[in-house]
């Protein structure tokens, strides 16, 4: 370390200064200078290191490479003579000059104050300054002044007036999107690893949306499963190779849902009709199962999780009828039952109970569910009511056969899709007679529907004979804007993906199809959502005056029908009294004809006793009529 220091003390400065720039001693300045004794001292330091490696120079002659000459190139070039080459280490530039009008600009502000008034006049008073304002505009000097104004005026005001091409017009308004044409691709295929093709029936989205899992399982009765895997998968998006997981389940797996809060939890409804909870991070084997004692009777169709403090609750639904409600931690004892009775009585019977096909459930609606059955009736549920009659709160009539899809709009909970027989239809809440919206019927089944998470007038659907259509009604209702033949086999679920742009299909021989759509599909505009909500509520507000001509018309109908049992009584009564009449009047004439032949031939037809007084009271009334007669 190098130290630099330089001390200067005050004292002798003025010492030099006094006596003529001669050094005195020591003691001869601190005697005279006592007072004005003062010692500053500044110092510099830096360490060695600080300055850098110490150069030292040196002539070395040494060569590092050297390339000579290569004789045997020089024949597959030719030599260009003469030859101009030019070097230039920089880049070349040009300058150009344009000579032009400079427009300058300037804004400038002006403060005005109302003056020039005579003393004479009052600003206060409206009368006085109206009275000089025409004294001044008959004057003949105002009119020429006025009209020197004009022209600097007029100038002014055309440079207001000039138009400013760098100016950003209707800078709120969004641009009009491009017409792109709806296209899809396939992205990846994922088969079942099983040497015996199984159906796919069921998919689900892992929470971070990088997995998938499926689920097989040949649901043919009449089919020998002894020799069929009963293996589902979870596989990764980006590896179709392999799948990531396998479960292994004691019987096949129907349905198997991720827990949208626990990216590691999910839960299965099997073949047997068990239910099942696994965790990824636990292997191939369940880590709950449910007792056959306390299970379903039939194969679970459907599991759905629901919001609970403990986010282990949900719930099944089987073909046996039943709803069962269960929790991971205590999965051998369900927390309760409902029993899908479309009759509406407090006494719920299980053999009268019709299948459950598939569950609904809104998170944001915790306490109300759907529950599709197999006959084609729409239940509506409140899991919080005490009866069973409260439970069920509507049943609908939706379609001919099984319900595959219930799913609810994600921007419009109070719509939901319902896809059956051979069409889709789109419900609201509030009108239970009739759909609002439907499909056409199409030539084959359909087998499932899903919303799209990220436009709200979109949803895909998928038919028996492999084709996915995806219809936007706010663009046509006719028709769907996009039909892709995703395989030659059925389809038989769909999911669509959080962000919009993958649809995951599953066929009917274990594939399942990764379909991504073009971005215009994916994504809502701004009037997109206003303009779906006039349309619900328009097709709603027209399906609520159709179903009150139709109760108009049904009163209009059952009173016709009681003035028609009215008059058939009428009616009946009548003819009864005229039968009667008929019967009296022949037997009758029949008793006559037998007392004419009597009384004729009397051996031949002998008359009865009743006949004898009959006949005997005829003549005495005869003679009695006859002696009136006479008299008059």
């Amino acid at each position: 370390m190098w130290n630099v220091s330089l001390c200067v003390t005050t004292s002798e400065l003025v010492a030099w200064t006094y006596f003529g720039h001669r050094p005195q001693s020591a003691s001869r300045i601190r005697g005279v200078h006592t007072a004005i004794r003062m010692e500053i001292q500044y110092v510099y330091q830096k360490e060695r290191r600080d300055f850098g490696k110490q150069c030292f120079f040196a002539d070395k002659n040494e060569l590092l490479f050297s390339e000579g000459p290569n004789r045997g190139t020089f024949k597959e070039y030719i030599q260009r003579n003469p030859m101009d080459r030019e070097t230039q280490k920089s880049r070349q530039m040009s300058a150009s000059e344009a000579n032009t009008e400079r427009a300058v600009f300037e804004h400038k502000g002006i403060n005005h104050t109302e003056g020039g008034w005579p003393k004479d006049v009052n600003l206060a008073d409206p009368e006085q300054t109206v009275r000089y304002k025409r004294k001044i505009e008959k004057d003949e000097s105002y009119i020429v002044q006025v009209m020197s104004l004009t022209k600097p005026m007029e100038h002014c005001i055309f440079q207001n007036n000039a138009v400013n091409i760098y100016e950003n017009y209707f800078e709120d308004l969004e641009p009009a999107p491009l017409v792109e044409k709806c296209s899809s691709r396939t992205v990846n295929v994922y088969r079942d690893p099983s040497a015996i093709q199984r159906n796919v029936t069921h998919l689900s989205w892992s929470p971070d949306s990088g997995k998938l899992a499926v689920s097989h399982c040949n649901r043919d009765f009449h089919e020998d499963r002894s020799s069929q895997s009963k293996n589902s998968y979870i596989w990764e998006i980006e590896n179709p190779n392999a799948p990531l997981q396998t479960f292994e389940p004691p019987s096949a797996i129907v349905c198997l849902e991720y827990n949208q809060k626990d990216p590691s939890s999910l839960v299965s409804g099997m073949f047997s009709g068990q239910v099942a909870g696994w965790d990824t991070r636990h292997g191939k084997k369940p880590i709950a199962l449910t007792d056959r004692e306390v299970s379903h009777r039939d194969p679970v169709n459907s599991v759905l999780w629901i919001n609970s403090k403990s986010g282990t609750e949900f719930f099944s639904g089987s073909s046996d009828g039943q709803v069962i409600w269960w929790d991971t931690r205590k999965i051998n004892e369900p927390l309760d039952r409902l029993l899908l009775d479309p009759i509406k009585t407090d006494e719920q019977n299980l053999d009268r109970s019709y299948g459950c096909s598939v569950l609904e459930y809104e998170t944001t609606i915790p306490t109300r569910f759907m529950c599709g059955s197999e006959q084609g009736m729409l239940f509506s549920c409140n899991r919080k009511g005490k009866s069973p009659s409260e439970k069920i709160n509507i049943r609908i009539m939706c379609h001919l056969g099984p319900i595959y899809t219930v799913a609810r709009n994600p921007a419009f909970v109070k719509n939901f899709l319902t896809v059956g027989d051979w069409t889709a239809r789109i419900w609201s809440e509030d009108c239970r007679e009739s759909a609002i919206i439907w499909t056409k019927n199409h030539s084959c089944l359909l087998t499932c529907g899903e919303w799209s998470s990220t436009k709200v007038s979109m949803f895909y659907i998928s038919r028996m004979d492999g084709v996915l259509d995806a219809w936007d009604l706010l663009q046509q209702q006719n028709d769907p804007v996009l039909s892709v033949k995703v395989c030659d086999e059925p389809i038989r679920c769909l999911r669509s993906h959080e962000a919009g742009r993958l649809i995951s299909v599953g066929s009917q021989k274990g594939a399942t199809y990764l379909i991504e759509v073009s971005e215009n599909m994916s994504f809502s505009t701004r009037n997109d959502k206003p303009l779906f909500t006039a349309m619900l509520e328009r097709e709603a507000k027209r399906e609520k005056i159709l179903e009150a001509k139709l109760r108009e018309l049904k009163l209009k109908v059952r009173a016709a029908q009681k003035q028609d049992d009215d008059t058939e009584e009428a009616r009946a009564s009548r003819q009864a009294a005229m039968d009667r009449a008929c019967q009296q009047a022949q037997t009758d004439y029949f008793k006559t004809v037998e007392k004419l032949r009597s009384s004729r031939n009397p051996d031949l037809y002998p008359l009865s006793g009743d006949e004898e007084e009959d006949t005997a009271d005829r003549s005495e009334m005869s003679q009695k009529d006859t002696d009136t007669s006479e008299k008059h």
